[in-house]
C-alpha cells in the first residue's frame, strides 16, 4: 500500500524539480503527486529573489482544511490517539507512512491540531516512531501527515534531520513546528528558519544572507552594521543564535562595535516587556556574558555606552539573567567588574542641550551605583524599584528579590512586576491582620490574554507569609515566610529609597498621593481618577487621566449613560516638586478639570450628548 493509493493529488501541485538534494530519498509518491518538502524546495528555487515570504510559503491547492467548532484539546488528543497510536509502533516506516495518510483523512480537525496532540501522545517504540516521522517529513504528501512527522520529530528528531527540518519549514503552517524541532537539534538554524520566515525588516536582509553563505567576514559587518535604532523585539536571541554570536565573539573579542551589539542583544534578550524574557533560553548566555564583561573597558568611554553597560549590570543583579545557572560567587565578580568601570567623563561645555540626552545622564547619575551594592548578609526579602534606561525603553518595575532571586522571572516570565506605584504606595505589599491577594506581575500583553501572577500575603504571629499563588508557570511556588520585623522595615526602606524617581514622577505621585486622600477634587466635577502618572514617550510630562461621570457629584451616577475619559498633560516646569503638584491639586480643587482636560476615550456619540468636542485623529 502506498500514500497516492489512498488520496487524490492535488491538481495544482507543480511537479519535482528535477533535482533534488535528497532525490535518493525513496518516497510514497505516484509521478505526478509531490511530496510536500519537495514542493517547497520548488518554491525556493522559483522565486526571484529567493526570499521566503511573510510566514512561508502557501501551501499546495487541496481539499479544505476540515475543522470542527466546539472541539476540545481533549476530544482531539483522543480522536489522534485512537486513529495512529498502534502504526506509530509499526517497525516499517513505509507501512507506517502509508498507514498515517489513510488515518488521518478521518481526522476532522486542523492539520495543526493533530500535530499538537502527537506531540503528546505516548509512545511504544520510539525508534519506530522516529522512522515514521522521518518518512512522513521526508515523503508526506498531505499537510495532516506531514504535521504528525513534525510532531515527531520535535521530540525525537536527531542532526541527520535537520536539512529536511530546515527546507520544510518554509511552508506556510510549519514554519513554527519546524523551529521547534529544530530548537533541539542546530540553534543556529533554528534561528535562521524563524527570522527568514518571521522577521520582514529588510535591514535584516544582508544578515540573514551573510549567515546562510557561511560567510564569516560579511556576518560581522552586517551583525555590527545594523542600524542603531534596529528594534529586534523578540528575536533578539534568534539574531544571536543564527549569528552564532558566541563564537563570532570568542574570534573578535576586541572589536567594540561587535561588543556594542553583543550588550544589545543582550540586553533585549531580558528584557520583559514586549514578549518572554528569552536570557535563560540562550545557551551560551553566562560565556557571552564573560566575554562581553571581560572587555568592557573598550565601551567604557561614552555615555551612551556607559548606559547600555549599566543596564547590563541591573539585569544580572536583580532581573532574568539573575537566574542563570553561575557558579557560586561568579556573576558577583562580573557585577563587581562592571562597578569598577570609570564613569565615563562629562560632555563639554559647549555640547547641545539635547533632552534625550540630559535624560540619560540624569538616569545614569540616579541608578549609577544601585546594581553594585552589597546586600546585607542574611537578608532574605529585597524590594528594587528599577528605572530602565530612559534611551531605550524607560519602564519603571518592582523587583521582588528572595535569598538574592527575582521572584517575578522566575515564577512567571511573562512581564515585569508591577509598578511601585501599586505596590508600594498603595501599600499593597503590607501584610495585616485580613489576608490579602496582590498581584505582583501581569503579562506584557495584559492579564486578560496570558494571565498574572498573584499572591496572597497573610501575618502569621512573628512571620509575613506569601502563599496561595495565583498564575505562576509550573509548579505551584512554595510557601514564603519572612520575620515581620524585618519585612516591615525592608518595606519602609523600599519606600523611602527613590533615587530611581525624576521630577515629573515624583510630582505625579504626590498629586495621586493628594488625590487619593481627597477623592472629593474629581468627585466635586463628576469625575473619577484613573491614574496618576508620566508619559512613557515623554517622561518630563505629569498626566493625569479621569473619568466624567455625570451624576457622581449628586450621588445618582448613571452607569448606562454617557461617560467620558479625559486626559490633562502637565509638562514639569522645574520648579520644586512640592510647588507643581500643590499646584495642579489647587487647580482641580478650584476649576472644573473638564474645561481645560482633552477627551480622549468614550465615543464620539457620548461627547455630543454631554457637549465635549470629540478628538479628531490623524
Amino acid at each position: 500500500m502506498s500514500a497516492p493509493e489512498e488520496r487524490t493529488a492535488p491538481t495544482s501541485r507543480p511537479s519535482p524539480p528535477a533535482t533534488s538534494p535528497h532525490e535518493s530519498a525513496p518516497r510514497e509518491t505516484s509521478p505526478h503527486e509531490t511530496s510536500l518538502h519537495d514542493y517547497a524546495l520548488f518554491r525556493r528555487g522559483i522565486e526571484p529573489d529567493g526570499r521566503v515570504p511573510a510566514r512561508g510559503y502557501p501551501l499546495p491547492d487541496g481539499p479544505p482544511e476540515p475543522g470542527r467548532p466546539g472541539l476540545t484539546l481533549r476530544e482531539a488528543q483522543e480522536e489522534v490517539a485512537s486513529a495512529l497510536a498502534d502504526t506509530l509502533a509499526d517497525p516499517d516506516p513505509v507501512r507506517a507512512a502509508a498507514a498515517v495518510h489513510l488515518r488521518v483523512r478521518s481526522l476532522v480537525m486542523p492539520h495543526r491540531t493533530v500535530r499538537a496532540c502527537v506531540v503528546r501522545l505516548p509512545l511504544t517504540d520510539e525508534a519506530a516512531a522516529r522512522r515514521t516521522g522521518r518518512r512522513l517529513v521526508r515523503t508526506g504528501t498531505t499537510p495532516a501527515a506531514v504535521q504528525v512527522g513534525l510532531g515527531l520529530l520535535i521530540r525525537l528528531g536527531e542532526p541527520e534531520d535537520v536539512p529536511w527540518l530546515t527546507v520544510l519549514g518554509t511552508l506556510r503552517g510549519f514554519e513554527r513546528p519546524a523551529v521547534a524541532a529544530l530548537d533541539r537539534l542546530d540553534r543556529q538554524a533554528a534561528g535562521l528558519l524563524m527570522l527568514r520566515t518571521r522577521v520582514r525588516d529588510t535591514a535584516l536582509y544582508p544578515l540573514l544572507d551573510a549567515v546562510e553563505a557561511g560567510d564569516d567576514t560579511a556576518t560581522l559587518a552586517a551583525l555590527t552594521g545594523l542600524p542603531p535604532d534596529f528594534r529586534t523585539m523578540g528575536y533578539a536571541r534568534r539574531i544571536a543564535e543564527a549569528t552564532d554570536l558566541h563564537r563570532l565573539l570568542r574570534a573578535h573579542p576586541r572589536d567594540p562595535a561587535l561588543l556594542l551589539r553583543a550588550a544589545g542583544l543582550l540586553r533585549r534578550m531580558a528584557d520583559q516587556y514586549d514578549v518572554r524574557a528569552e536570557i535563560l533560553d540562550y545557551g551560551p548566555a553566562m560565556e557571552t556574558y564573560e566575554t562581553l564583561i571581560g572587555h568592557a573597558d573598550l565601551l567604557a568611554s561614552t555615555p551612551g555606552h556607559r548606559a547600555v553597560l549599566l543596564s547590563i549590570a541591573l539585569d544580572l543583579h536583580s532581573g532574568p539573567a539573575a537566574l542563570l545557572d553561575w557558579r557560586p560567587g561568579r556573576r558577583e565578580v562580573l557585577l563587581d567588574a562592571l562597578g569598577r568601570l570609570p564613569a565615563a567623563p562629562p560632555p563639554p561645555d559647549d555640547a547641545p542641550d539635547d533632552p534625550a540626552e540630559r535624560r540619560r545622564a540624569d538616569w545614569t547619575a540616579r541608578t549609577g551605583r544601585q546594581p553594585f551594592r552589597v546586600p546585607p548578609d542574611g537578608e532574605r526579602l529585597r524590594i528594587e524599584v528599577v528605572a530602565e534606561d530612559p534611551g531605550d525603553r524607560g519602564g519603571v518595575e518592582t523587583r521582588i528579590l528572595v535569598d538574592g532571586r527575582p521572584l517575578v522571572p522566575a515564577l512567571f516570565g511573562k512581564g515585569p512586576g508591577e509598578s511601585p506605584e501599586r505596590l508600594l504606595d498603595t501599600g499593597l505589599l503590607r501584610a495585616g491582620a485580613e489576608p490579602r491577594e496582590v498581584r505582583l506581575a501581569e503579562a506584557y500583553c495584559t492579564e486578560g490574554c496570558c494571565g498574572a501572577l498573584y499572591v496572597t500575603i497573610r501575618r502569621e504571629g512573628e512571620e509575613v507569609v506569601w502563599g496561595d499563588w495565583r498564575g505562576a508557570v509550573g509548579p505551584t511556588p512554595p510557601e514564603y515566610r519572612f520575620d515581620a520585623v524585618a519585612y516591615d522595615a525592608e518595606l519602609e526602606r523600599a519606600d523611602r529609597d527613590r533615587p530611581w524617581s525624576w521630577p515629573a514622577r515624583s510630582v505625579a505621585r504626590l498629586v495621586s498621593d493628594g488625590l487619593r486622600e481627597r477623592p472629593d477634587l474629581l468627585a466635586r466635577w463628576d469625575a473619577l481618577r484613573d491614574w496618576v502618572g508620566t508619559v512613557w514617550n515623554e517622561p518630563d510630562t505629569v498626566d493625569v487621566s479621569f473619568t466624567y461621570w455625570p451624576g457622581l457629584a449628586a450621588g445618582n451616577r448613571d452607569r448606562v449613560g454617557p461617560w467620558l475619559q479625559f486626559g490633562w498633560r502637565i509638562p514639569a516646569d522645574g520648579t520644586p516638586i512640592e510647588e507643581q503638584a500643590a499646584a495642579v491639586l489647587d487647580r482641580l480643587a478650584s476649576t472644573d478639570p473638564k474645561s481645560f482636560a482633552e477627551v480622549r476615550g468614550g465615543s464620539r456619540e457620548h461627547a455630543e450628548a454631554l457637549g465635549h468636542p470629540w478628538p479628531e485623529r490623524g
